[in-house]
């Protein structure tokens, strides 16, 4: 039986100064950050959210690098075994000649999987967010400063924590 999984919590400040020791006090806990919405961009911020682990550049690796092998093993399937002419004594297994079609089908194929990948990566399509319904969260981008912060346990401790760091605000977030 899985442990179950622990709504995040949402935090509002007054000023940047709160949520950046919100920020620092929850992290020092052991809790884990997942996004900080403010009215303008902060300093402090710049680094406190690691950008997570891109998987476009595999996804493109791998479907361009398989689609160009699948595709010069069906041409030499077909010239070889299926099919084999003997046109002008020519080898049946010309390699220079099959090299065209397997680069162009493995670009193809690594445009279109770094696309759905970019799209899987993003979340996308994604009409709505669950921050998106909280009341507090229209004044992100006017004069309040929100920190969304997933607990490592009982979220108690760090509706607590956050309220001690001077949160004016803290909501469980409702998927």
């Amino acid at each position: 039986m899985s442990a179950p999984t622990r709504a995040p919590l949402l935090a509002e400040f007054e000023t940047p100064d709160a949520l950046v020791r919100a920020l620092r006090l929850v992290r020092g806990d052991g809790h884990r950050p997942l996004d900080a919405y403010t009215p303008f961009p902060l300093e402090a911020l710049s680094g406190a959210f690691p950008p997570a682990r891109n998987p476009v550049r595999l996804a493109m690796a791998a479907a361009g690098f398989g689609a160009a092998a699948a595709m010069y093993g069906l041409q030499w399937y077909s010239a070889v075994v299926d099919y084999p002419l003997n046109s002008g004594g020519r080898p049946l297994h010309s390699w220079p000649v099959f090299t065209l079609v397997p680069f162009e089908f493995g670009v193809l194929a690594a445009a279109v999987a770094g696309f759905a990948a970019m799209l899987w990566a993003c979340g996308l399509p994604r009409l709505n967010h669950p921050v998106h319904d909280m009341p507090q969260f229209e004044r992100a981008s006017q004069d309040r400063f929100l920190l969304l912060v997933a607990p490592k346990a009982e979220p108690a401790p760090l509706r607590r924590r956050l309220e001690e760091a001077g949160a004016l605000l803290v909501s469980e977030l409702r998927a």
